[in-house]
């Protein structure tokens, strides 16, 4: 595998921390090429070496935070519940500016779509694994509850600024998951 220019990543970088910080502040229906451009004081040009438009930029961002929470699900999934729900919410924590602005902003709505299908895809995964049946309830059912309501506190959670530290918030939700899963 070829080495990756330490310059190229370091745009990138700058271009994906200029974005966010921008949606922090506006809708991102309002943001330019210029702006972002600007923000990570780089040219127009620059940007578009890297990403096709403003949405491709998004679309990679996006795909780079959920495929990182994918694989610190991965590892987290031979722990109990408590734990591996730590895990996760400190990995929110650590990225705090992009996951609320994520679902915060109104111009990126489809963010929060994608997150609840990785969701329901993880807690369909952690389903199958239990092979635990529940005859009262449909599979389908059981897991769009569940990650509709683990999207939902997630969102709770960021909007209104972490109000519990990581360790509580995985106390509480892992606990949830124990009940529904056992």
């Amino acid at each position: 595998m070829a080495k990756v220019d330490r310059r190229i990543i370091k745009t990138q970088e700058a271009i994906k921390k200029a974005v966010i910080e921008l949606m922090s502040e506006k809708n991102f229906d309002e943001i330019t090429i210029q702006d972002i451009s600007d923000k990570a004081d780089i040219s127009r040009k620059t940007v578009y070496l890297h990403y096709t438009d403003k949405f491709d930029l998004l679309d990679k961002l996006m795909e780079e935070y959920i495929d990182r929470l994918r694989k610190i699900s991965e590892t987290a999934c031979e722990m109990e519940w408590v734990p591996a729900t730590q895990v996760c919410f400190e990995y929110l924590e650590s990225n705090y500016l992009f996951f609320s602005t994520m679902l915060a902003n109104k111009g990126a709505p489809y963010f929060r779509t994608r997150f609840l299908e990785y969701q329901i895809e993880a807690f369909k995964n952690e389903l199958r694994k239990t092979n635990e049946s529940n005859n009262t309830v449909s599979e389908e059912i059981m897991v769009h509850f569940v990650a509709s309501a683990y999207v939902g506190v997630v969102e709770w959670w960021l909007t209104n600024g972490m109000p519990y530290p990581p360790r509580v918030m995985a106390e509480q939700v892992g606990t949830l998951f124990e009940e529904i899963y056992n």
